[in-house]
């Protein structure tokens, strides 16, 4: 996945929280990445994690984030 064209779809409290998010994208098709600076895995507790989609995806993952988050339980 070429870095030249990624947008943040969503910032994460954490690494796990952006994980489950790009589950939900990988489910429905859409290409994502996680960028963290956790000082290499030694702090993974600091900082957030901003998920990454290719910018023609933006919508489509924001479609598919908010669907789930809709979802009854």
């Amino acid at each position: 996945m070429s870095s030249s064209n990624l947008i943040v779809v969503s910032t994460f409290r954490s690494a796990a929280d952006a994980q489950l998010a790009k589950g939900i994208l990988d489910e429905d098709g859409i290409a994502s990445m996680i960028r963290a600076d956790n000082a290499g895995g030694m702090y993974p507790a600091i900082g957030g994690a901003d998920l990454l989609v290719r910018s023609e995806d933006l919508e489509k993952a924001h479609d598919a984030l908010h669907r789930r988050h809709r979802r009854p339980h």
